[in-house]
C-alpha cells in the first residue's frame, strides 16, 4: 500500500517538474517570429523582430534550435549571409552541435519548429 502511494507521488511530481519545464505559448511565438525573420535576409527586419519581441541576444541566441538546427545553421541553410555573420558572434556552435546530435536537448535550449 505505501509503495503503491510512493509511486503515484513520485509520477505525480515527475509530471509536475516536466509541465512547468515547457515552453509558455508567448515565447515559443516570439522564438518562431525570429526564426522566421532569419530566413529572410534582412537585417533590419532581422533586427526589428528582436526589438519587438524584446529578445536578449546573449541568452537567446546560443541556445535557439529552429527546425532541429542551430540558429547559425539555420540561417546558412536558408541563404541568409547577412543575418548569419550577424548572428555568429552570439552563438557556441559546438556545444549546441553536439547537443543536437545527441538528442539532448534538455531545458536550457530552445527548440521550437514551424
Amino acid at each position: 500500500m505505501k509503495k503503491g502511494i510512493t509511486i503515484i507521488g513520485l509520477a505525480l511530481t515527475v509530471l509536475a517538474f516536466s509541465a512547468s519545464a515547457a515552453m509558455s505559448p508567448t515565447m515559443e511565438t516570439s522564438l518562431v517570429a525570429v526564426c522566421k525573420s532569419t530566413t529572410k535576409n534582412s537585417v533590419v527586419q532581422f533586427n526589428r523582430t528582436l526589438k519587438q519581441h524584446r529578445i536578449n541576444k546573449k541568452l537567446i541566441f546560443p541556445k535557439l534550435v529552429c527546425n532541429g538546427q542551430s540558429l547559425h545553421d539555420f540561417a546558412l541553410a536558408h541563404s541568409a549571409n547577412k543575418v548569419a555573420q550577424k548572428i555568429a558572434n552570439y552563438t557556441n556552435d559546438m556545444e549546441l552541435k553536439q547537443a543536437i546530435a545527441m538528442n539532448k536537448l534538455g531545458d536550457n535550449y530552445y527548440s521550437v519548429t514551424f
